[in-house]
């Protein structure tokens, strides 16, 4: 007979950790699964590390433009710090039992192994099947999507998570994919000394952003010395003795001592069981409504849903299934203002739709654009302050559906422009707001001035 247990939850990453120590503190009998790290890719192979490998090249940056603004520089990269504050500040030598320990305190009880729905409201694992009198939640997370490129089995190649763990850097890095994790990671390295090529099939950087800051970053990233191949596709790879190359269907050829694998995610659905519940197993992601429901008692969170991708929409994800679960009140999913960042120097901050979305959904679009470098905060900070805040306004309606804030402080900037997309506050009212001088997010002002409503001459 199937143990009984009041929720499963199916996958511990960040989103699936929440809802699991969240309603065993609300004294339910919780039965946590997970075969990898409890916390899942964030903490141990994602945004933690990765934004300290990112804190340690922003640093070697702003040492080597000391000269003309502050004296002299001599800069002498060293990864070894980096990688050990990575294993034994961030990930404690990626060991989870911390986590495990925390769900374990909290009345929860945790399983290691690969769970597989069993039927509605079943989770078999280890030959054992526990039945969920309250709740199923769906959160196997992300895994990194190789492509089939001819000759790729052959190498010793690196996704993210080989990246982060290096602790002796190669001389030279091939990059597939200049999404969010290839730019970043590329300008880590290039940073460190590494001589660095990205290979991306679109025709610029960062291609779901505003083309205005792929624009930018393709420009930042040469700058640091990387070569970029756009509009380029790998037609195979091959080894080199202990280096690699890479074919382009172009004919050029491309090789480096170690390959990066970055061509995006793939949700881990395919072999969990979706078949007995109801749900399609050759799904891509899952679709839920806005209380994540995707079945009776079934619930999915984080990167499975066609509305995940980021760990912060895991966590809002996490809050809602929570409260749906407990019975208590709370407001459904809203999508309106969904923000992301890039942790790139500049850092490339969005929420809501880009002008060619917006264009897409037949909204009469107007834009703002505001250079950070012509503001006063940008002129007084100097090198380094690449970048240009971008509003999206539907102009009928006079509110705005978008932005994008690129610069020194770019993610931290979005605050303001989701909130005003969420309520959806009029852009007359973004126009008057009293900015503090001088700072970053004054542009925000200056960006909304130019959307072509006021005859007044913008903000300083």
């Amino acid at each position: 007979m199937p143990e009984q247990v009041d929720v499963i939850v199916l996958g511990l990453g960040v989103g699936g950790e929440e809802v699991a120590n969240c309603l065993a503190e609300n004294r339910l009998n919780v039965v946590g699964i997970e075969s990898n790290l409890v916390g899942g890719e964030c903490p141990y192979f994602g945004c933690i590390p990765t934004k300290m490998m990112i804190r340690a090249d922003d640093m070697l940056a702003e040492g080597r433009r000391i000269p003309g603004f502050a004296g002299d520089s001599m800069i002498n990269p060293e990864w070894t710090p980096v990688a050990r504050r990575i294993r034994t500040v961030a990930t404690d030598n990626w060991d989870d039992r911390v986590a495990v320990e925390r769900f374990e305190g909290n009345g929860g009880h945790f399983v290691r192994g690969a769970g597989k729905l069993a039927g509605h409201g079943k989770v078999s694992v280890n030959g054992v099947t526990y039945q969920a009198t309250r709740a199923v939640v769906i959160a196997t997370g992300t895994s990194p999507a190789i492509p089939p490129i001819p000759g790729l089995d052959r190498v010793r190649y690196w996704t993210n998570r080989e990246a982060v763990k290096v602790e002796r850097l190669p001389e030279s890095l091939i990059i597939l994919g200049g999404g969010a994790i290839g730019v970043e990671l590329s300008q880590v390295f290039a940073r460190f000394g590494v001589k660095v090529s990205i290979i991306e099939g679109m025709n610029r950087v960062l291609a779901m952003e505003e083309p205005e800051a792929s624009a930018v970053l393709d420009e930042v990233l040469r700058r640091d010395g990387i070569e970029l191949y756009l509009n380029a596709r790998a037609r195979s790879v091959e080894p080199r003795g202990d280096a690699v190359a890479v074919n382009l269907e172009d004919g050029r050829q491309v090789n480096g001592q170690q390959l990066l694998v970055a061509t995006g995610r793939r949700a881990n659905l395919g072999d969990i069981g979706l078949e007995t519940v109801g749900l399609d197993p050759g799904s891509r992601l899952l679709d839920p409504d806005d209380r994540l429901r995707v079945g009776e008692r079934l619930w999915a969170i984080g990167d499975v849903t066609v509305s995940g991708g980021f760990t912060h929409m895991a966590i809002y994800h996490a809050d809602i299934v929570i409260n749906d679960i407990l019975g208590t009140s709370g407001p459904g999913a809203d999508y309106r203002a969904k923000p992301r960042a890039t942790f790139t120097d500049p850092e490339v901050g969005a929420a809501g739709l880009t002008e060619e979305q917006a264009r897409k959904k037949g909204i009469n679009v107007r834009t703002g654009l505001q250079k950070a470098s012509v503001t006063s905060r940008g002129w007084i900070h100097g090198p380094g302050n690449d970048g240009f805040i971008k509003v999206v306004e539907d102009a009928d309606r006079g509110v705005l559906v978008g932005a994008t804030t690129v610069g020194p402080r770019g993610g931290d900037l979005l605050g303001l422009f989701e909130l005003a997309i969420k309520l959806q506050i009029p852009s007359d009212e973004l126009r008057h707001l009293i900015y503090a001088y001088p700072t970053f997010y004054r542009g925000s002002g200056e960006a909304v001035r130019k959307l072509g409503h006021d005859v007044h001459t913008p903000l300083r």
